[in-house]
């Protein structure tokens, strides 16, 4: 199962950074950081579907949602200078108490 959720981190790290890649494509007519998108969110499904075969798709994807969202959220504050304010806070926290809570149910 560690090694299921270390993919799974792996596969989060790729799609973050992948959409973090976004605003660099310029709507995909730059094809050098279209490329490097396309090829990230590719290994980041690609992992994703060889962790489902061993961790229920319900937790992988809660997981895989949650914490994607959360930490792009975040990079998108730190590096590509969006504002935070209490209601995206708010709900940063909601979605990891979320996938806390979903990975404790999984383990009954």
């Amino acid at each position: 199962m560690f090694v299921a959720f270390a993919l799974l981190a792996v596969a989060i790290v790729v799609e973050v950074l992948s959409t973090a890649a976004l605003p660099r494509t310029e709507g995909f007519r730059d094809p050098f950081w279209a490329a490097i998108v396309l090829a990230g969110y590719g290994v980041a499904i690609w992992l994703l579907a060889i962790v489902v075969q061993r961790l229920p798709v319900s937790v992988t994807y809660a997981v895989w949602a949650g914490l994607g969202t959360a930490a792009i959220a975040v990079i998108g504050v730190v590096y590509l200078g969006e504002s935070w304010n209490p209601v995206k806070v708010t709900a940063l926290a909601l979605i990891i108490v979320g996938v806390v809570v979903l990975n404790l149910e999984g383990v009954h």
